[in-house]
Protein backbone atom coordinates (compact mmCIF):
# COMPACT_ATOMS: atom_id res chain seq x y z
CA UNK A 1 0.00 0.00 0.00
CA UNK A 2 1.50 2.77 -1.08
CA UNK A 3 1.69 5.87 1.84
CA UNK A 4 0.30 8.94 1.38
CA UNK A 5 2.27 11.90 0.75
CA UNK A 6 1.90 14.84 4.44
CA UNK A 7 0.46 18.14 4.00
CA UNK A 8 2.74 20.43 2.03
CA UNK A 9 3.23 22.59 5.43
CA UNK A 10 3.66 19.86 7.15
CA UNK A 11 7.73 19.40 8.27
CA UNK A 12 8.41 15.46 7.45
CA UNK A 13 11.77 15.78 9.41
CA UNK A 14 14.23 18.37 10.80
CA UNK A 15 17.99 19.20 10.49
CA UNK A 16 20.38 18.62 13.12
CA UNK A 17 20.67 22.56 13.40
CA UNK A 18 16.81 22.61 14.43
CA UNK A 19 15.71 23.76 10.88
CA UNK A 20 12.59 21.53 9.25
CA UNK A 21 12.51 19.53 6.39
CA UNK A 22 9.90 20.61 4.32
CA UNK A 23 8.12 18.19 1.62
CA UNK A 24 8.92 18.11 -2.27
CA UNK A 25 5.71 19.90 -3.78
CA UNK A 26 4.81 17.64 -7.13
CA UNK A 27 6.14 14.44 -6.03
CA UNK A 28 4.60 11.48 -7.59
CA UNK A 29 2.88 9.32 -4.75
CA UNK A 30 3.42 6.14 -7.12
CA UNK A 31 7.15 7.18 -6.59
CA UNK A 32 8.78 3.52 -5.14
CA UNK A 33 10.73 5.48 -3.16
CA UNK A 34 8.09 6.32 -1.02
CA UNK A 35 8.31 2.97 0.17
CA UNK A 36 11.03 3.69 1.84
CA UNK A 37 10.92 7.07 3.56
CA UNK A 38 10.90 6.54 7.43
CA UNK A 39 7.39 7.91 8.87
CA UNK A 40 7.98 11.84 9.75
CA UNK A 41 6.16 13.79 12.46
CA UNK A 42 3.45 14.88 11.94
CA UNK A 43 2.27 13.05 9.69
CA UNK A 44 -1.75 13.66 9.64
CA UNK A 45 -2.99 16.19 7.92
CA UNK A 46 -5.05 17.16 10.81
CA UNK A 47 -2.13 17.40 13.29
CA UNK A 48 -1.23 21.41 13.20
CA UNK A 49 2.31 22.57 11.66
CA UNK A 50 5.27 22.02 14.00
CA UNK A 51 6.91 25.05 15.67
CA UNK A 52 9.95 27.15 13.82
CA UNK A 53 12.63 27.41 16.32
CA UNK A 54 13.34 31.04 17.11
CA UNK A 55 16.80 32.84 15.98
CA UNK A 56 18.10 33.16 19.41
CA UNK A 57 17.48 29.14 19.57
CA UNK A 58 19.47 29.16 16.45
CA UNK A 59 22.23 31.16 17.81
CA UNK A 60 22.59 29.46 20.68
CA UNK A 61 22.69 25.78 18.86
CA UNK A 62 25.36 27.57 16.52
CA UNK A 63 27.42 28.46 19.65
CA UNK A 64 27.54 25.09 21.32
CA UNK A 65 28.56 23.06 17.85
CA UNK A 66 31.11 25.96 17.74
CA UNK A 67 32.21 24.77 21.14
CA UNK A 68 32.20 21.68 20.79
CA UNK A 69 34.54 21.95 17.62
CA UNK A 70 37.11 24.06 20.00
CA UNK A 71 37.05 21.97 22.76
CA UNK A 72 37.81 18.75 19.79
CA UNK A 73 40.64 20.76 18.34
CA UNK A 74 41.93 22.09 21.42
CA UNK A 75 41.84 17.93 22.69
CA UNK A 76 43.69 17.20 19.82
CA UNK A 77 46.31 19.44 20.05
CA UNK A 78 46.78 18.50 23.33
CA UNK A 79 47.50 14.83 22.75
CA UNK A 80 49.55 15.78 19.84
CA UNK A 81 51.67 17.68 22.41
CA UNK A 82 51.85 14.86 24.26
CA UNK A 83 50.14 15.61 27.17
CA UNK A 84 46.99 13.84 28.12
CA UNK A 85 44.63 16.97 29.58
CA UNK A 86 44.44 20.47 29.32
CA UNK A 87 45.82 20.97 33.00
CA UNK A 88 49.05 19.44 32.26
CA UNK A 89 49.73 21.80 29.17
CA UNK A 90 48.60 24.50 31.25
CA UNK A 91 51.20 23.88 34.15
CA UNK A 92 53.85 23.22 31.82
CA UNK A 93 52.93 26.80 29.96
CA UNK A 94 53.66 28.54 33.29
CA UNK A 95 56.26 27.02 34.89
CA UNK A 96 58.66 28.15 31.46
CA UNK A 97 56.69 31.60 32.15
CA UNK A 98 57.84 31.35 35.88
CA UNK A 99 61.84 30.60 34.45
CA UNK A 100 61.97 33.33 32.03
CA UNK A 101 60.72 35.70 34.71
CA UNK A 102 63.46 34.37 37.15
CA UNK A 103 65.72 34.88 34.77
CA UNK A 104 65.09 38.19 33.65
CA UNK A 105 64.76 39.26 37.39
CA UNK A 106 68.33 37.27 38.01
CA UNK A 107 69.61 39.30 35.23
CA UNK A 108 68.10 42.79 36.34
CA UNK A 109 69.94 42.18 39.75
CA UNK A 110 73.23 41.56 38.51
CA UNK A 111 72.74 45.05 36.40
CA UNK A 112 71.60 46.56 39.22
CA UNK A 113 74.72 45.56 41.18
CA UNK A 114 76.74 46.65 38.34
CA UNK A 115 75.35 50.16 38.47
CA UNK A 116 75.70 50.90 41.89
CA UNK A 117 79.43 49.38 41.72
CA UNK A 118 80.57 51.79 38.81
CA UNK A 119 78.36 55.06 40.84
CA UNK A 120 80.54 53.89 43.56
CA UNK A 121 83.56 54.26 41.68
CA UNK A 122 83.16 57.12 39.91
CA UNK A 123 82.13 58.76 43.44
CA UNK A 124 85.23 57.74 45.15
CA UNK A 125 87.44 58.98 42.01
CA UNK A 126 85.71 62.49 42.21
CA UNK A 127 86.39 62.72 46.18
CA UNK A 128 90.04 61.64 45.91
CA UNK A 129 89.89 64.43 42.70
CA UNK A 130 88.83 66.69 45.10
CA UNK A 131 91.48 65.72 47.73
CA UNK A 132 94.05 66.27 45.40
CA UNK A 133 93.01 69.68 44.56
CA UNK A 134 92.62 70.53 48.16
CA UNK A 135 95.84 69.70 49.06
CA UNK A 136 97.68 71.06 46.03
CA UNK A 137 96.44 74.44 46.83
CA UNK A 138 96.71 74.09 50.53
CA UNK A 139 100.98 73.66 49.48
CA UNK A 140 100.99 76.13 47.40
CA UNK A 141 99.23 78.70 50.71
CA UNK A 142 101.85 77.35 53.43
CA UNK A 143 105.04 77.90 50.43
CA UNK A 144 103.76 81.49 51.18
CA UNK A 145 103.98 81.02 54.76
CA UNK A 146 100.51 80.80 55.96
CA UNK A 147 99.47 78.56 59.19
CA UNK A 148 97.19 78.00 61.21
CA UNK A 149 93.78 79.91 61.27
CA UNK A 150 95.97 82.29 58.34
CA UNK A 151 95.65 79.09 56.22
CA UNK A 152 92.38 78.17 56.54
CA UNK A 153 91.31 81.47 55.23
CA UNK A 154 93.72 81.99 52.76
CA UNK A 155 92.16 79.00 51.06
CA UNK A 156 88.87 80.39 51.55
CA UNK A 157 90.08 83.72 49.61
CA UNK A 158 91.94 81.26 47.35
CA UNK A 159 89.99 81.70 43.84
CA UNK A 160 91.22 79.47 40.82
CA UNK A 161 89.59 77.10 38.53
CA UNK A 162 88.59 73.36 39.40
CA UNK A 163 90.97 72.17 37.17
CA UNK A 164 93.81 74.49 37.39
CA UNK A 165 96.95 73.03 37.58
CA UNK A 166 99.60 73.55 40.10
CA UNK A 167 101.28 76.80 38.13
CA UNK A 168 97.77 78.46 37.75
CA UNK A 169 97.37 77.90 41.58
CA UNK A 170 100.79 79.04 42.31
CA UNK A 171 100.03 82.25 40.17
CA UNK A 172 96.95 82.86 42.60
CA UNK A 173 98.26 82.18 46.04
CA UNK A 174 100.95 84.86 44.80
CA UNK A 175 98.43 87.36 44.02
CA UNK A 176 96.29 86.20 47.23
CA UNK A 177 99.55 87.28 49.10
CA UNK A 178 100.04 90.76 47.36
CA UNK A 179 96.42 91.40 48.33
CA UNK A 180 96.12 90.04 52.36
CA UNK A 181 99.76 89.79 53.32
CA UNK A 182 98.56 89.41 56.94
CA UNK A 183 97.77 86.07 56.24
CA UNK A 184 101.41 84.99 55.20
CA UNK A 185 103.16 86.09 58.63
CA UNK A 186 105.18 82.43 59.04
CA UNK A 187 109.16 83.48 59.08
CA UNK A 188 110.93 81.26 56.64
CA UNK A 189 114.20 81.24 58.50
CA UNK A 190 115.16 80.35 62.30
CA UNK A 191 115.58 83.17 64.45
CA UNK A 192 118.79 84.13 65.96
CA UNK A 193 119.19 83.36 69.73
CA UNK A 194 118.88 86.04 72.23
CA UNK A 195 121.98 88.20 73.26
CA UNK A 196 124.43 86.97 76.22
CA UNK A 197 124.31 89.98 78.73
CA UNK A 198 127.80 90.44 77.71
CA UNK A 199 126.46 91.31 73.99
CA UNK A 200 127.23 88.32 72.06
CA UNK A 201 124.98 86.00 71.22
CA UNK A 202 123.84 83.44 74.00
CA UNK A 203 125.24 80.01 73.41
CA UNK A 204 128.03 81.35 70.90
CA UNK A 205 131.73 80.84 71.06
CA UNK A 206 133.80 83.51 73.10
CA UNK A 207 135.49 86.22 70.73
CA UNK A 208 139.44 85.40 69.97
CA UNK A 209 141.94 86.37 72.21
CA UNK A 210 139.51 87.04 75.25
CA UNK A 211 141.48 84.85 77.74
CA UNK A 212 144.94 85.12 75.85
CA UNK A 213 147.52 86.20 78.68
CA UNK A 214 149.93 88.55 77.85
CA UNK A 215 154.12 87.84 77.65
CA UNK A 216 155.96 88.10 80.37
CA UNK A 217 152.85 87.32 82.65
CA UNK A 218 153.83 84.05 84.48
CA UNK A 219 157.61 85.58 85.34
CA UNK A 220 155.72 88.63 86.33
CA UNK A 221 153.31 86.86 89.06
CA UNK A 222 156.24 84.18 90.12
CA UNK A 223 158.31 87.88 91.20
CA UNK A 224 155.35 88.96 93.17
CA UNK A 225 155.11 85.85 95.04
CA UNK A 226 158.28 85.56 96.15
CA UNK A 227 158.60 89.32 96.72
CA UNK A 228 160.79 91.07 94.73
CA UNK A 229 157.70 92.68 93.26
CA UNK A 230 155.62 95.06 95.54
CA UNK A 231 153.90 96.76 93.27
Amino acid sequence: MDRLLPAPRTPVGYRRDGRPISPILGADPTDPSNQLLPPGPNTDPAAPPAQLPDQETLNRLLAREKQQGERAAVRKLVEQLGFTKTDDLTAFVQAQRDAQAAQLSEVERREQAAAAATTAAEQREARAILRERAAVRRAALVALGATGDDLKDAELLLVVEEDADEDAVAEAAAALQQRRPELFTAATTDPAPPAAPGGSPAGGPPPRGANVPKPGHQGEEMARRRGYVTT
